[in-house]
């Protein structure tokens, strides 16, 4: 194999614990001057994702971390049981409309689920639409889907390879034939179709630079109306706002098909603005309804110009009201802030009543309301663990949702909406026993004395002994809330003897809009600060010790776990950070990453720069220092967080390690941020990650 001079050739690895050779990664001369500080980034050429001679040094990187993985010899053996256990039924809570109803199903292996259409929910339905054989290796996905009013029509969006990049296209449900419409560089939307079915209405971009689909700034969306039979160059252009480059939009259209409701958001913030359109005036104009981006509103649904809104504005974990549109009417309080720590999630208009899902602890419950807000009973669930669903329209007699914990898959219930009764509907049959593991949520003192709930899972009987191998994971960010769900990969660590530790971190939603502020921008630090607590508290309770714990999360939980690292480096056994944000002088500089100011401070200001740079994980790892096994997971077609971060954290730290472990970098390819990751790819990935955790943590295989 030949690479260019840039990137040396490596030795080969005759074993895994044979001294790793990495490749020599050149470093450039690039330095920035910082309101007067310089900042060498000599990783700068690796940002270039096309260039030959960063195609060489993946090869290069692939290579050693292949070989490596390749000399584990329980990589076998956990890459069946992996391929076994995923190998099960896998379902969505369907939804009707017109007289039909739809659902996705996978089979156990399929790549893709394959969306399904019956005229019967008892009965199976046929297929409508199968991603799978859109490509040979299972790459290309499904990542959006609406049905019209009379269930004749679907839009549907493909992504490839994992692109944030949507293509829509339109089938004829009754023939399952795509009609000759066809919507390009669409991102971040939705299709809201007219209550005819004759159009529908999505968001979209500009066609990128060539070479700049992956790592070009997305800003100036825009809404347009897309009818039916038409070509893309004549769609209509709804609303635009170029005095805001980085407004984005979100369209939907009221289920009474009166109102088009154009929700504007500015990247992250979970704040935005309402417009409204009046779609039976031809005539009408996009107006302003709530246009001070005070807070967070989301529709519910409506009466004639009395819209249904959640929102946290004078509420910090929510409430939903009943608020006009062009009269002075004051607003009236339907479901009121809770008293206590819940957060009100969701809310669901359906069969004319709401449907409440709270946030109890990190926990769901589900409450029944009227029209008015009374309260009428809870519903009954099975244990510890998420709701999702609870869609349908307001003359509905059932609907369906799905319930999931750590020991429990994914399983959809149909909801009588007159007795409130709920049924098991589709029930998976997993091979593993829940029965066996234990689920329990604790409570521990971060540096501050913040009280942090964390979720333990583990086999019955665990000894406290300091020597279980423990999987410590974490997000904290974005007001997004971890919530108990099931995931193959928890069983095959439980089967293990592994513990699971998951923390509800601040930055996160758990609590509510404080919970969010209190892990954000200045306070950033703290979500590393609960982070690093929790494995303190592990240690100090027993469960583990430095030498089985491993802390691992994705996205901005791969931030979190490279600034953990950088931080603490003696208090981790390995650590995985996935498709992580860990430049964060130039976040900002690609894609949709401007997005995250909201969350992230940003190195444009003085005081951006000096906080940044306390924990941006490529900017905080020192020569000398040596530091735990690391393995970096990243994906070369992620046009999330682009894959340069991955890339100029890990040739740091392959510079800076002092000591003998493994620090290596899987990147996958034809792969992005991970949505629509076919089922194959995911089984090698975990069963590489679980592969390196078992070696460097010491783990024997049952």
């Amino acid at each position: 194999m030949r690479f260019l001079p840039m990137v040396l050739a490596i030795s080969t690895v005759l074993s895994a614990q044979t001294p790793l050779t990495y490749p020599v990664t050149r470093k450039g001369e690039v330095v920035e001057n910082f309101f007067g500080t310089q900042v060498a980034d000599p990783y700068r050429w690796l940002e270039d994702d096309d260039a030959p001679e960063t195609k060489a040094w993946v090869e290069a990187q692939n290579q050693v971390t292949f070989g490596y993985l390749a000399r584990i010899p329980e990589r076998t053996q956990l890459r069946e049981r992996f391929t076994k256990l995923w190998n099960y039924e896998r379902f969505s809570a369907p939804f009707k409309r017109g007289g039909r109803t739809f659902y996705t199903h996978n089979s156990g292996l399929q790549n893709q689920a394959v969306l399904f259409v019956t005229s019967d929910p008892a009965k199976p339905g046929r297929v409508l639409l199968d991603p799978n054989a859109l490509s040979k290796d299972g790459t290309v996905a499904l990542s959006g889907m609406s049905i019209t009013e009379d269930g004749r029509l679907l839009a549907y969006s493909i992504s490839s390879a994992g692109s944030d990049w949507q293509t829509w296209k339109v089938r004829d449900v009754a023939t399952a034939k795509d009609l000759a419409d066809e919507i390009r560089w669409s991102k971040f939307s939705g299709a809201a179709w007219l209550k005819d079915g004759s159009g529908f209405f999505y968001s979209c971009y500009d066609a990128p630079k060539a070479g700049g689909a992956l790592t070009g700034v997305n800003k100036f969306q825009k809404v347009y109306f897309h009818k039916l039979g038409t070509a893309q160059v004549k769609d209509a252009l709804v609303y635009e706002r170029q005095d805001q480059p980085d407004w984005g939009f979100g369209a939907e259209v009221t289920e009474d098909g009166r109102w088009l409701v154009l929700s504007q958001n500015e990247g992250t913030d979970r704040k935005n603005r309402l417009f409204l359109k009046d779609l039976t005036n031809p005539g009408a104009r996009v107006e302003p309804f709530l246009d001070a981006f005070d807070a967070q509103y989301s529709v519910v649904g409506n009466d004639g110009n009395i819209f249904f809104l959640l929102t946290d504005k004078d509420a910090p974990r929510n409430r939903l009201v009943a608020a006009p549109f062009r009269t002075q009417q004051a607003w009236r309080e339907i479901i009121p802030e809770a008293k206590g720590r819940e957060v009100l999630a969701t809310v669901s208009l359906v069969g004319g009543i709401f449907l409440a899902t709270w946030m109890r602890d990190a926990h769901s419950a589900v409450t029944f309301h009227g029209l008015d807000g009374r309260a009428e009973g809870e519903l009954a669930l099975p244990t510890l663990g998420t709701v999702e669903g609870f869609h349908g329209r307001r003359k509905d007699r059932a609907t369906y949702y799905a319930f999931t914990s750590f020991a429990q898959p994914a399983t959809i219930y149909r909801l009588d909406l007159k007795t409130r009764e709920s049924a098991v509907f589709r029930s998976p049959k997993v091979d593993f026993d829940p029965a066996a593991f234990v689920v329990k949520q604790v409570f521990y003192p971060s540096k501050d004395g913040t009280a942090i709930p964390m979720f333990l899972v583990h086999k019955k009987g665990l000894k406290l002994d300091g020597g279980n191998p423990t999987l410590l994971y974490g997000y904290g960010g974005f007001d997004i809330s971890l919530t108990p769900g099931f995931a193959v990969s928890l069983v095959v660590w439980l089967e293990l003897g592994g513990v699971y530790a998951m923390p509800n971190l601040r930055g996160g939603g758990e609590y509510g809009k404080a919970w969010h502020d209190a892990g954000r921008l200045e306070k950033k630090q703290n979500v590393f600060d609960d982070f690093i607590a929790a494995a303190e508290w592990l240690i100090a309770n027993k469960y583990t010790s430095t030498p089985k714990l491993a802390l691992n999360g994705a996205s901005n939980g791969g931030l979190l776990v490279g600034a953990c690292l950088t931080q603490r480096p003696d208090l981790f056994g390995a650590a995985v950070p996935e498709v992580g944000v860990l430049d964060m002088l130039r976040y900002h500089k690609f894609t949709i990453g401007w997005a995250w100011k909201s969350d992230y401070l940003v190195a444009d200001t003085q005081a951006g720069f000096e906080g940044l740079m306390k924990f941006s994980p490529v900017h905080t790892l020192k020569p000398g220092v040596s530091y735990p096994p690391t393995l970096v997971t990243t994906g070369d077609h992620d046009d999330r967080v682009v894959p340069a971060h991955s890339h100029k954290f890990i040739a740091t730290l392959q510079a800076c390690q002092a000591g003998p472990a493994p620090v290596l970098t899987r990147i996958e390819t034809n792969a992005g941020h991970g949505a629509g990751k076919p089922t194959a790819k995911q089984i090698e990935e975990r069963a590489d990650v679980f592969a390196f955790l078992v070696k460097n943590l010491g783990v024997k295989l049952p």
